[in-house]
């Protein structure tokens, strides 16, 4: 069996658009006709230019070669150009490649992927979620409200998940780290405090940053929020920033979780070595796929640290995500997004249940894409998958941050 034919599909969530404002679908066929599906998590660059890419490291390094071998290719691109190196943009395309080709052998042995994977371990994955608006939150508001997020979280206890993120302490700024600003500080504040107020103890609170702040303002709002007890501090200063992410993790009683924009055993590495983290929250589309991220699970079992799987994007990655998450045993929950786009786009063959995912037991991947779907919502625009600030933080006015998504504009 041999990989033959590529496939990439550039998806456009509609609007608000959680999840990014597209999806990098990629469909691997074989000379034996089977298919497997994959997402890459990749958004250096725009989506022509990631097509490109995507295009160049399949037929550089993956055409033609055996799909179960999976660590040949991966040091094929891993060290393309002499580089030998963590790359974001390359191994995000190789990572969605990866797990296409993982769903092709699950479906040519008849077995889901965490059978092949050392076997499962765990018969459902806790699943956390953001706080998005109900029906009856405006936005903008919503976003700097801390009222209508306990409402947010209320109605996700019910829906039985218990674990809630939020992250009111913006702006992301290509600038670096910055010292927050006092009115973020309070406003943070304020939002553990309706949250946990809202739902008491039926939920933990996941307090997201996205490394926008410097090591003594990361340390002064931690402290802030230390009387709530958050489960975690999300990437509290930059990810370049190991030795200082581990200064602000001895500062605080709260665990400081991190990962969405590493890849590779390499960069998760640096952070176990440096003790900068208790969590790791890898994207599968992005960390290198499911066997590099199997490689971090047990280095960081090694350093009693806990996996949680981290998902902006489609459902094709977050099904690579509870795969993954089903065959580890140190796994803490997997983020998730309930939305009528993501389950149509693989037929409801993956979903939350009571706040819990039940991995399935389907051939490969165990969904079912709709590539009809997938093909008839596609992105037209030349933007990045989520762009950063260029102002910096406004000390005086406020700061607002939308949710990571393309606001709607009437």
């Amino acid at each position: 069996m041999k990989l033959q034919d590529l496939d990439i599909i550039i998806t456009a969530p509609p609007a608000p658009g959680w999840g990014g404002r597209y999806w990098i679908l990629v469909k691997l066929t074989t000379d034996t006709g089977i298919t497997g599906w994959g997402e890459c998590y990749a958004s250096t660059v725009g989506p022509k230019a990631m097509t490109a890419v995507i295009e160049d490291v399949f037929g550089r390094h993956m055409q033609d070669e055996n799909p179960e071998n999976i660590e040949l290719m991966f040091r094929r691109a891993y060290s393309s150009g002499f580089t030998q190196r963590p790359d974001p943009t390359v191994i995000g395309a190789f990572s969605g490649l990866e797990i296409a080709c993982w769903d092709i052998l699950g479906k040519d042995r008849d077995r889901p992927v965490h059978a092949l994977i050392g076997g499962r371990m765990n018969d459902r994955i806790r699943a956390y979620t953001y706080l998005y608006p109900l029906a009856q939150h405006p936005m903008p508001e919503f976003w700097i409200s801390p009222e209508m997020a306990g409402e947010a979280a209320v109605d996700a206890v019910a829906r039985g998940y218990t674990a809630v993120k939020f992250d009111p302490a913006g702006p992301y700024t290509i600038r670096g780290g910055h010292m927050p600003a006092m009115t973020d500080i309070s406003q943070s504040v304020a939002f553990c405090a309706a949250i946990r107020d809202a739902v008491g103890d039926r939920a933990d609170l996941l307090f997201g940053t996205h490394g926008q702040f410097n090591t003594a303002g990361a340390i002064r709002l931690g402290q802030a929020l230390e009387p709530y007890s958050p489960l975690w501090y999300e990437e509290p200063t930059p990810p370049d920033m190991v030795e200082d992410m581990a200064r602000v993790a001895r500062a605080l009683r709260i665990p400081v979780a991190t990962g969405e924009r590493l890849t590779t055993k390499a960069e998760f590495g640096a952070i176990l070595r440096a003790g900068a983290a208790e969590i790791l929250q890898p994207a599968l589309g992005r960390a290198g796929g499911i066997w590099e991220t199997k490689k971090v699970a047990a280095m960081a079992e090694v350093f009693n640290v806990q996996m949680a799987p981290h998902l902006y994007a489609g459902p094709v990655e977050w099904a690579a995500n509870i795969q993954f998450a089903a065959s580890i045993p140190n796994i803490l929950m997997a983020e998730s997004i309930e939305t009528p786009f993501h389950d149509a786009l693989i037929k409801g063959t993956l979903r939350v249940e009571e706040g819990y995912i039940q991995p399935p037991t389907a051939p490969g991947l165990g969904i079912e894409v709709d590539e009809d779907l997938a093909r008839a919502h596609p992105f037209l625009g030349d933007d990045l998958h989520l762009n950063m600030q260029e102002a910096p933080c406004n000390y005086t006015g406020g700061n607002l941050f939308e949710g990571g998504a393309p606001p709607i504009r009437g």
